[in-house]
């Protein structure tokens, strides 16, 4: 399972589990978020480690730029860019204000 599906399952259960929303919160509130993002994610099952989530993310915007006029210097910026894991939050914060 990739990066993407790993946070597509977690975001989907916890959109339907509060308890489970609140657990994966709570991780930015510890001093190092990302590692205890993580480390919540193996402990729940899901094989996930900061620079894999940090590279998916580079990855997918570094190829959504070159698919953009040919990827050169005036490729136009994403909006959003490369961040999964922030984007992963606002996605479930909003779930819990549904």
């Amino acid at each position: 399972m990739g990066v993407y599906d790993i946070l597509d399952e977690l975001q989907r259960k916890a959109k339907k589990d509060a308890f489970l929303r609140k657990r994966l919160l709570d991780t930015r509130q510890a001093e190092q978020p990302l590692s205890e993002f993580c480390r919540v994610c193996r402990e729940l099952g899901y094989e996930l480690y900061e620079m894999e989530l940090v590279n998916a993310g580079e990855e997918f915007y570094a190829s959504m730029r070159r698919s953009t006029n040919g990827g050169g210097e005036n490729s136009p910026m994403l909006e959003g860019e490369d961040d999964f894991y922030e984007l992963f939050f606002a996605s479930i914060e909003s779930a819990g204000e549904e």
